[in-house]
């Protein structure tokens, strides 16, 4: 009955079908791999939560997929360019995020082939290495700390190419200016830097002389955000 129901519509004699315990046993395996990938990428990790459920039953869909191909090359060549158009139907990732989806397709890929043992101890592996990479800091750099963005505003009377420039070789190791506005019907700038301090020790220090040049109006010193779209 079971054979009937689960049957292909256009199998034949020469096509093996699935039994439908092998199929829950691997789809089964790939959930928990893809919930165990998901946990492990969560850690000290900014994240969405659709992007951690997507990575959580990605492992489950492309081992369907590569069940269902079950060694037709034609078919298999079908579903790679199908996939392919998803990379220009979503938003470019960091390198972080790119990693983590070929990382639970590749476990998907080994589930769908049957290889259970290999698809479970490749995610523990790569899992347990991500953890441990994080809990390193690998690749963080000590200077992240040091690159704020400094938004300053200045009246219209104050020359301000160059009123911070000693203050800047006083507190900063580089500094560039990336944005001017007008503000307030043209009585105000609105100035944005980039910059790295010498000493975060000194930020409030460097703050209150700013303040003394642009008349004590706003200063606003923050984190410098990731370029979220470059790898």
């Amino acid at each position: 009955m079971l054979e009937t129901i689960f049957g292909g519509v256009f199998s034949d004699s020469s096509t093996e079908t699935i039994a439908v315990s092998d199929f829950l046993l691997c789809v089964a395996a790939s959930l928990i791999i893809g919930i165990f990938l998901a946990i492990s990428y969560t850690y000290k990790t900014r994240y969405t939560k659709s992007f951690v459920l997507t990575l959580a039953t990605l492992p489950a869909i492309v081992c369907a997929v590569i069940m269902m191909v079950n060694g037709n090359i034609g078919a298999g060549v079908a579903v790679a360019g199908a996939f392919s158009l998803v990379r220009f139907r979503s938003v470019p990732g960091t390198a972080k995020e790119i990693g983590a989806i070929f990382l639970a397709m590749a476990s998907g890929l080994l589930t769908g082939m049957g290889y259970l043992g290999y698809a479970v101890l490749f995610a523990l592996i790569m899992g347990l290495i991500t953890l441990l990479y994080q809990m390193l800091g690998l690749g963080k750099s000590a200077k992240k700390a040091k690159e704020k963005t400094l938004r300053i505003t200045v009246p219209e009377d104050l020359n301000y190419t160059e009123a911070f420039d000693d203050l800047f070789d006083k507190y900063t190791s580089d500094c560039e200016n990336v944005a001017a506005k007008t503000t307030n019907m043209g009585s105000l700038y609105k100035l944005v830097y980039n910059i790295t301090l010498k000493d975060t020790s000194q930020e409030k220090k460097f703050i209150d002389e700013l303040r003394c040049r642009n008349g004590n109006l706003e200063i606003n010193l923050s984190q410098q955000e990731d370029h979220i779209y470059e790898l």
